[in-house]
């Protein structure tokens, strides 16, 4: 954990991602990376850089199917109100509508869920537990299928629900995020079309560019998270 909370730090300091004052909803779905940028989150508030508060938030896209009696003990454990919001997304999504590409719209869902959430606890953040590889994998699937050069940003702020969504993970590779949730209590995917999507085949095209050119997955982070490219990016967000 602590090269995690080394190099989410330096995530925050960079990209101002935190300041006093700040409430934060932390999205968690359970899997291995909201439990990480849970219980760093968590830590990271302990050194009183910053005076702010968390609190994690969980989508139900079942409607109360799900047990969460593990995550429930796991924020218990490091002393963080959790907040579990029912929803009928995998209904709607799945069984009503049919979606053949069914990723886009249930992100856009939980997103409004979470939005909501945070609106009701008075949060003005909402941290999401992206890391380094989510980062490539996005930049590929943005160039491969939509044709052009964009990626998730650090810190954007959502004008629609006037919350600033933050990255804390942004510059840690996933390889530390394995190692540090070893012994936490993994929610197994929920998620029907999670061994069937566009970002599982783009993370696995990346992986094999790995093996046939050794080094370029460092390269290509090195090139994206360059000065000149976020700028770049960022500047290219204001074009469309």
């Amino acid at each position: 954990m602590q090269k995690v909370l080394s190099t989410m730090r330096k995530a925050i300091e960079k990209y101002n991602l935190i300041e006093n004052g700040d409430k934060i909803a932390i999205g968690v779905s359970g899997g291995k990376d909201s439990l990480v940028l849970l219980k760093a989150l968590s830590d990271f508030k302990k050194f009183n850089l910053y005076n702010f508060e968390i609190v994690a938030v969980t989508i139900d896209i079942y409607s109360g199917k799900v047990d969460y009696s593990n995550l429930k003990k796991f924020c218990k454990d490091i002393n963080v109100e959790l907040h579990i919001e029912k929803t009928d997304i995998n209904q709607i999504v799945f069984e009503e509508r049919k979606e053949k590409n069914p990723c886009s719209l249930c992100a856009k869902m939980r997103r409004g869920a979470l939005n909501s959430v945070c609106k009701r606890l008075g949060c003005n953040k909402l941290a999401l537990a992206h890391h380094l590889q989510d980062v490539v994998t996005t930049f590929f699937l943005s160039l491969l299928y939509e044709g052009r050069l964009s990626t998730m940003q650090p810190k954007s702020y959502m004008s629609n629900s006037e919350i600033t969504l933050i990255r804390p993970l942004y510059l840690t590779h996933e390889e530390r995020i394995i190692h540090a949730s070893r012994n936490y209590p993994i929610l197994k995917s929920v998620c029907p079309a999670n061994d069937n999507s566009k970002r599982k085949d783009v993370k696995e095209f990346v992986n094999n560019l790995e093996k046939n050119i050794p080094g370029v997955k460092k390269r290509i982070e090195h090139a994206i998270l360059s000065d000149e490219s976020y700028n770049l990016l960022d500047k290219m967000k204001e074009w469309k």
